[in-house]
């Protein structure tokens, strides 16, 4: 399906990834009570936080998340990423947004997904920012050639 302007557009796969977060994130916060947010989980699988669920269930959901994005590669064949044309931006990109899930207390997972269906105060501005941010940062980075 191509949408008017966005010819590599996917909204059919975007749906179904959508709905699949969106399940994953209610079976977390109805069967164990817990938020699914993807850094507090990642830390905790390795160990760099005592804070969250037990060491065992953060390193499944962690698991599960490489498990699905492997069988889904295998099932629809490997995906055509575009990365910058620098490793210096991947990597400064990285440290930075590794930076700002600590400084914000978590990550879009976390607070775009779980916390905005909870209309939490601290979630709806913290993603306000994450897409501020995005936007600006899109914005600096082709601005100084570095746009892909």
């Amino acid at each position: 399906m191509n949408l008017p302007g966005f010819p590599d557009a996917q909204p059919l796969e975007g749906l179904l990834g959508g709905v699949m977060i969106g399940v994953a994130a209610a079976i977390m916060l109805l069967g164990l009570g817990r938020i699914a947010g993807v850094s507090g989980l990642a830390a905790r699988s390795l160990n760099l936080t005592k804070a969250g669920p037990n060491w065992n269930v953060a390193a499944i959901f962690v698991f599960g998340l490489m498990l699905g994005a492997a069988a889904i590669s295998q099932i629809t064949g490997p995906i055509d990423a575009e990365f910058p044309p620098a490793t210096g931006w991947l990597v400064a990109g990285g440290l930075i947004t590794g930076f700002g899930t600590r400084l914000g207390s978590g990550c879009t997972s976390g607070h775009g997904v779980c916390g905005m269906s909870r209309l939490s105060p601290r979630s709806l501005i913290a993603t306000a920012t994450f897409i501020v941010s995005g936007m600006v940062t899109v914005f600096v980075v082709n601005l100084l050639g570095g746009g892909w």
